[in-house]
């Protein structure tokens, strides 16, 4: 059997906001997205995108508040503009994939306003609604991701409902049968219109406690600070709120609709610190997600031991079939250049696409942007306003095209950006880049078209390398013939590697491609290469 598309795809996270803003409000929209699909295909080279949301919103999370499943913000464009983006990535041989919200709406949803409406509203129960506990509070001590307690008092109808996040983001009740067809049916809407996957957003939400327990204290691993460091929801544990094991009966249903349609993905965002854990939401036969984003190498260490051992517990934990996946940046993350430095970020571009998995790229990590420091006072994510964390917005700044005025981004003379352009971006954007030989821009390149051209990078096994340099990352890639060779230094000092034969086709520093080694190998300080074996 052929492998599935997107098992040797790479696929670009655009964040629709931040993108391109086509109409020069100075919020991106799907026009914008739809003018940039050449540079994502035919010079950048990446297979597939996944939109954040670009539903009807009040924009109280930034879209992950949907107001209308089957629809297009205005600010965004219209289901004319999402048909124009969907023709023009397939002329480019571009698969979209877009974002599923299914565990929680708008409060100005007409599910939610009708819920509302009073308790014996016809769908009271497509939420979930709750009694006072018996000493007059709310009926748990489940607590909002964005602070506070996850269940609001509603006057009017005498009870309180769950959010898991925002008040205004009440959360969906999945197990009544008429949400979950609902649901699914919107998955048919977007498929119907062409789209390839979804990005499924807090997916083991959906299923909580029906007793609706109390959470247990969290257990320190530390003494003094740790909760205070955390934050308040990180201490508890989150036993009832989330992950409940009907969940797995939720995701093979929801399997169904995806099997329907031939070629569809889906890959869930699931935190779980237990391996087995989240393993577990692939289905013991394969019949649930297709994929879960495995965020260990957001926080990992940077030294070549941390990250040897998660790559190769990640193998060890997937079941037989199972394809891993790798991210380093996403919307809700610092950057990646931000929180690693300029140096990392090349290091991290060839292990994202050299390893074995599907890679997520997040928008403009390709340019290795880094982030504005943004005063709490002007913060607009709603999470960083709450104060108990630092916000999303420094991730989420406009994308760097060129060195204009607003970055390219929006023409010059428009509206002021909705976040503010990083000030970096009149040398670090696009334009820029592509002149640029040694570009980390041109690194992607390079990668992205190396990756390509090899059935070993794209979907060969994964063989660790022992015997290295302390500082020294580096595995093989094998399909049939085809070979290669990864190392990564990342270490702060030069580094030999014995045994190595045959041509560097990618480095991280242009000036050694094509460089012949015979037998021993000089790799400088935060310096990667791939090898094609003599």
């Amino acid at each position: 059997m052929p492998a599935p598309w997107w098992q040797s795809a790479v696929i670009y996270q655009i964040y629709p906001r931040s993108f391109a803003d086509a109409n020069g409000d100075g919020i991106g929209d799907l026009p914008g997205v739809t003018s940039k699909v050449p540079y994502l295909a035919d010079v950048l080279g990446v297979d597939a995108i996944w939109l954040s949301p670009f539903y009807p919103s009040p924009q109280k999370d930034f879209g992950y508040d949907v107001a209308d499943h089957a629809d297009i913000a205005p600010e965004y464009g219209t289901l004319d503009d999402f048909d124009a983006l969907m023709a023009t990535c397939s002329e480019h041989g571009l698969r979209v994939i877009v974002d599923f919200v299914p565990n929680h709406t708008s409060d100005q949803h007409r599910w939610f306003l009708e819920s509302r409406a009073s308790r014996s509203a016809g769908k009271r129960d497509w939420y979930v609604w709750a009694d006072r506990a018996p000493d007059g509070g709310p009926p748990s001590n489940w607590l909002s991701v964005f602070g506070g307690s996850a269940w609001e008092w509603d006057a009017e109808t005498g009870q309180y409902y769950l959010h898991s996040f925002l008040t205004s983001q009440p959360d969906l009740n999945w197990r009544n049968p008429e949400v979950r067809a609902a649901q699914h049916d919107v998955l048919r809407f977007w498929l119907d219109r062409g789209v390839s996957g979804f990005r499924i957003d807090v997916a083991h939400f959906i299923a909580k406690d029906p007793e609706m327990r109390d959470n247990p204290a969290a257990i320190a691993d530390d003494g003094d600070g740790w909760f205070k460091e955390l934050g308040a929801y990180d201490a508890q544990s989150h036993l009832y709120d989330k992950g409940h094991p009907d969940v797995h009966g939720f995701f093979r249903e929801l399997r169904k609709v995806f099997d329907d349609y031939p070629d569809t993905y889906s890959i869930g965002e699931i935190h779980e610190d237990d391996p087995r854990a989240w393993v577990s939401y692939l289905g013991a036969q394969g019949d649930e997600l297709h994929q879960v984003f495995d965020f260990s190498l957001l926080y990992a260490p940077w030294d070549a031991s941390a990250l040897r051992e998660l790559l190769d517990r990640q193998e060890a934990i997937l079941p037989e079939g199972a394809w891993p996946n790798h991210v380093l940046g996403n919307h809700d993350e610092p950057r990646f250049a931000f929180r690693r430095g300029a140096d990392a970020a090349r290091i991290g571009a060839m292990l994202l696409l050299t390893s074995r998995g599907t890679p997520t790229l997040y928008y403009g990590d390709e340019l290795g942007m880094t982030q504005p420091v943004i005063p709490p006072e002007d913060q607009l994510d709603p999470w960083g306003r709450a104060g108990e964390v630092v916000g999303r917005d420094g991730c989420r700044t406009p994308m760097q095209w060129d060195g204009s005025v607003h970055g390219g981004f929006s023409a010059p003379g428009t509206a002021s950006t909705w976040l503010p352009v990083h000030p970096d971006h009149v040398t670090r954007n696009v334009a820029t880049q592509l002149s640029d030989e040694d570009s980390i821009l041109n690194l992607h390149r390079r990668l992205l078209a190396a990756r390509k051209a090899s059935p070993a990078l794209q979907l060969g096994d994964y063989l660790p390398l022992d015997g290295l340099p302390d500082g020294v990352l580096g595995w093989e890639r094998i399909s049939g013939d085809d070979r290669r060779v990864v190392l990564l230094n990342l270490a702060t000092r030069y580094e030999f590697v014995d045994g190595v034969h045959g041509t560097i086709e990618v480095a991280t520093t242009v000036h050694r491609e094509h460089e012949r080694v015979t037998g021993r190998l000089l790799l400088a300080a935060h310096e990667g290469v791939v090898v094609r074996p003599a």
